[in-house]
């Protein structure tokens, strides 16, 4: 059992309060009971967005100094119960704790960088006698606070989520508003315990960031609010979706699914190539959105490289995400698995084979590799978010990168080649954020610009464009 090191309740206002309700948190892996969690409800949502509304001139004004120090004594608390945030991790969303760790390490980079990211809020001076009728005026821009941030995030990396949500607005000046995924709230509750302690220590309101837990419901009244500046969503596409529709007007930072591509030309090095195609398809247990799901491999090469991936596979060890050897545990819950076996056998129904793996052990799928899977497939039209790989060879290069953008997706692809040409061809082809040349298409640095096209999202994560994404421009026009 985790044994909360914050108070009772959720933080909303400038104290914890009681909710109507609790709900259990499990290990995904055996089932056991984590923690009882405190579970939202509309009325706490709105009285989030007020006491947020309350403080918003109040943080929109805090110094930068202060800003800062909130941001770097966050930082250094998370650093201080490392050990502690990895366990959690593991018990709550049951990836294995070599993913956890990563998690952690990321989560302390993304506040650092926000927390340099204050001394980098400036604007410009605009020449505005361009035209007569601007002779003798002075013109500037800076930027200033879109006001209350609505954050919501989602169940796989609940920690750092949330910090790409809290973090940025903080530094941009905005009081922020979170939403935990239900069966992950444990980590971000404590994560925004930490942000109220350093803000009261710097002197900033408690109330500059708080969280709700709950159902649609809860959501829904939060990014209707008319009185919320921003929303920043990580999720899948059919809510984000939704939530752009409900949001409207307002400002939206959709970070969606994807069915993230992997191409290997003729030219790649085979083994640093299927040594991807394990290190990208199967960490988190497939739960990331710019995991390996389709590999896109040039004819001549296939065989070769599914082979060195087939002989590879039993490295990716299924087990209890509390081992060190562990690679593959539990999916969130039963029916995400449940969907994933459905999505395998339709697949295998429709002419896929499977090459590798396949079935599971206990709560556990075993990691798995599909070749031949056809289009018109979920394994190969949507977000499988489990761990599968599917292989589909393919004439050249050129269709590899045609199958590629053929996806309604556009999040991150990665490219194995030895051709510096290929190289720049993928770059300037292909419709997605980011991307990748010899390396997992899973990279991310999180102090780089990072966000999908067409339905994998809009806007940009990584604290610098994050924060300007929660910033307006202010234009000033003086005549002396």
């Amino acid at each position: 059992m985790f044994d909360p090191p914050y108070p009772a309740g959720l933080p909303i206002g400038a104290e914890w309060v009681s909710t109507p309700d609790t709900a259990p948190v499990v290990f995904p892996y055996d089932g056991s009971l984590v923690a009882e969690a405190p579970v939202g409800d509309v009325r706490l949502a709105r009285r989030a967005v007020d006491a947020a509304v309350a403080v918003r001139h109040r943080v929109a004004a805090l110094p930068s100094h202060v800003r800062r120090a909130v941001l770097t004594g966050v930082g250094e608390a998370i650093a201080e119960h490392r050990a502690e945030f990895e366990r959690l991790l593991v018990a709550e969303t049951g990836k294995p704790l070599a993913d956890c760790r990563v998690e952690v390490a990321r989560t302390l980079v993304t506040w650092q960088a926000a927390a340099e990211e204050v001394a980098r809020l400036h604007g410009e001076t605009v020449p505005l006698d361009l035209l007569p009728s601007g002779e003798g005026l002075l013109g500037f821009w800076t930027r200033r606070p879109v006001g209350v941030v609505v954050g919501i995030a989602g169940f796989n990396y609940p920690l750092l989520l949330a910090s790409h949500k809290i973090a940025p607005a903080i530094a941009a000046g905005c009081p922020v508003v979170t939403k935990s995924a239900p069966a992950t709230p444990l980590a971000t509750l404590w994560l925004v315990h930490l942000v109220r302690t350093a803000a009261e220590r710097a002197g900033a309101p408690v109330e500059l960031a708080q969280l709700v837990t709950g159902d649609a419901d809860v959501g829904s009244a939060l990014v209707t609010d008319a009185r919320v500046g921003a929303v920043s969503f990580t999720g899948s596409a059919a809510v984000g979706h939704r939530i752009a529709r409900a949001a409207a007007p307002r400002k939206t930072l959709l970070e969606l699914g994807s069915n993230t591509a992997l191409v290997v030309a003729a030219d790649a090095d085979l083994d640093a190539a299927a040594d991807a195609v394990l290190r990208g398809g199967f960490y988190a247990s497939g739960q990331a959105c710019i995991s390996v799901q389709r590999v896109l491999v040039v004819d001549e090469v296939a065989d070769e490289l599914v082979g060195r991936v087939l002989d590879r596979l039993p490295e990716v060890a299924p087990g209890d995400p509390r081992e060190e050897s562990t690679r593959v545990s539990a999916l969130i819950d039963e029916r995400s698995t449940q969907r994933v076996l459905r999505w395998i056998d339709a697949a295998v129904e429709a002419g896929a084979r499977i090459a590798g793996g396949g079935g599971r052990t206990g709560r556990v799928l075993n990691p798995t590799v599909l070749t031949g899977v056809p289009g018109g497939t979920e394994c190969w039209d949507e977000e499988i978010f489990g761990p599968v790989v599917c292989v589909r060879r393919v004439a050249d290069v050129d269709a590899a990168l045609d199958e590629v953008n053929a996806s309604r997706y556009g999040l991150h692809a990665s490219v194995y080649t030895g051709s510096l040409a290929t190289a720049f061809a993928a770059i300037e082809t292909l419709d997605v954020g980011g991307v990748v040349i010899n390396e997992v298409p899973g990279f991310r640095s999180d102090t780089m610009p990072y966000g999908g096209v067409k339905d994998s999202g809009i806007g940009r994560e990584g604290p610098r464009f994050a924060v300007e994404e929660l910033t307006v421009t202010r234009m000033a026009v003086i005549r002396p």
